[in-house]
């Protein structure tokens, strides 16, 4: 349990900057499940530069990401956190059509990072955070031409890229870069066109996990949101519905 060791032990983390700013952690409200551990060991191995996880609503996928990467930014003060996250949800108004410019037209798809960051360490410091350009965000069709280096990429709601997507975001990695690639198979925005299945399935074996592309599922039993939830999950998984 190295990891929740390393993770439990202080309660505040230390970024830097032009100037010398201490982050602020919030208590957590729960207590990490042995397998959000063993999920977050993965992440924090730095001989895996590529996580896929897949799980259902409330299996806390986006928040044990986003907790990984503040982890990951705290060690190392130049790395940064990049949210990535398709707009399928909106697909009948595309980004050109919504107002303001890039930024302000992606904002209303940052909640979940938000909330999460929240959740993870004081509101004012998410604001500095933004200020130092520590986190930044950009939709899954914004990558092409784009190379990573030194951050953590957080890559959110990916049942809702095609294969296509996929191929561009993982292609993205460069030298010092995590990449996290978080998904819902059952609830899919884009049907059949989805492809997170075949991308996790793909790499869902030894030759992968040796070279450092891990998978790891959660299922209906590690939902944390609400017991309720969990029911309903597992009665959805049984008849193979998708959301």
């Amino acid at each position: 349990m190295m990891a929740k060791k390393r993770l439990e032990k202080s309660g505040s983390l230390e970024f830097h900057s032009q100037l010398e700013h201490k982050i602020r952690t919030r208590p957590r409200k729960f207590k990490f499940t042995d397998k959000q551990v063993q999920f977050l060991n993965i992440i924090l191995n730095p001989n895996n530069p590529i996580i896929f996880v897949s799980g259902p609503a409330g299996s806390s996928k986006t928040y044990m990401a986003v907790y990984a990467a503040i982890q990951l930014m705290a060690e190392d003060r130049e790395r940064q956190l990049l949210y990535v996250r398709s707009i399928a949800e909106s697909a009948d108004k595309g980004l050109g059509s919504l107002p303001g410019d890039i930024a302000e037209k992606f904002d209303p798809f940052l909640m979940p990072l938000y909330d999460k960051l929240e959740e993870i360490v004081q509101p004012q410091d998410v604001v500095w955070l933004k200020k130092q350009e520590l986190i930044s965000a950009v939709p899954i069709n914004f990558l092409r031409g784009a190379s990573w280096t030194n951050k953590v990429i957080v890559a959110d709601e990916c049942q809702n890229f095609t294969l296509k997507e996929l191929t561009t975001l993982i292609t993205r990695v460069g030298e010092g870069s995590k990449l996290i690639i978080c998904g819902d198979i059952m609830q899919s925005d884009i049907g059949q066109r989805s492809g997170f299945k075949n991308m996790f399935d793909l790499f869902n074996d030894e030759e992968s996990k040796e070279k450092g592309v891990q998978t790891f599922k959660f299922n209906h039993t590690d939902i944390v949101r609400s017991e309720i939830l969990k029911f309903l999950v597992y009665k959805l998984e049984k008849i193979g519905a998708t959301v």
